[in-house]
């Protein structure tokens, strides 16, 4: 899937195929890299990607990477040992002291409950402990014929929509009829009902724990 492809679906649902277009390939090109920030921040997990993350030696609050989005999980220190995700409350109850330990190799992680792209570590880390997490990327600027990475191919419909009600939202006669709008609500079903989905097949095929679905 391309910005190309998604933009040749949205020339024939928008009636614009014969030259000269209403609407450029340039036009069309932004309407596409936002409506893939538009999903991206519907559905972070259509974008999750696993990297080598940095860490901050010494402290116990950690943040990711500037293009992070949110964070979906730690598995490991690189070359290391893995690194399981606890509850900060239930961590606090039972040591307070935690944060002021001395630094070491982390064995625990935990989510920043206010702020998704921040996360703790108990023991705060030594210098040079470089974690493999996986977070969600805000989604580059693509050009024409550069092959979107993310989300899967399976959701250019939702890509699609998404694009055709950016283009139509800047016309009067599609945002009254309620053209644009069917367009976006496309865009939502289609990403709602496969977040629906994965609640089956990723539990009862899969026998992950709920919490494990995005």
């Amino acid at each position: 899937m391309t910005p190309a492809d998604v933009i040749t679906e949205v020339r024939r649902l928008v009636q614009d195929q014969v030259s000269p277009y209403r609407y450029s390939d340039t036009v069309l090109l932004g309407y596409v890299n936002q409506a893939l920030k538009r999903i991206a921040a519907l559905r972070p997990d259509l974008f999750s990607t696993i990297m080598e993350v940095e860490t901050v030696q010494g402290s116990a609050v950690q943040t990711l990477p500037d293009d992070a989005i949110r964070l979906l999980d730690v598995f490991q220190i690189k070359d290391g040992d893995v690194v399981v995700e606890v509850s900060r409350e239930t961590m606090s109850r039972s040591y307070p002291g935690w944060m002021a330990e001395a630094a070491g190799q982390p064995v625990n992680f935990m989510r920043h409950p206010k702020n998704a792209n921040q996360y703790f570590l108990y023991p705060r880390p030594t210098s040079g402990v470089v974690l493999i997490a996986e977070y969600a990327r805000v989604p580059e600027d693509y050009a024409l014929t550069d092959e979107i990475t993310h989300p899967p191919a399976s959701y250019m419909p939702a890509v699609v929509d998404g694009t055709v009600f950016l283009a139509q939202s800047i016309d009067d006669e599609h945002v009254n009829s309620g053209r644009a709008k069917l367009f976006y609500d496309a865009m939502l079903q289609q990403l709602d009902l496969s977040l629906k989905v994965r609640a089956v097949t990723d539990t009862a095929s899969a026998g992950l724990d709920q919490k494990q679905v995005i």
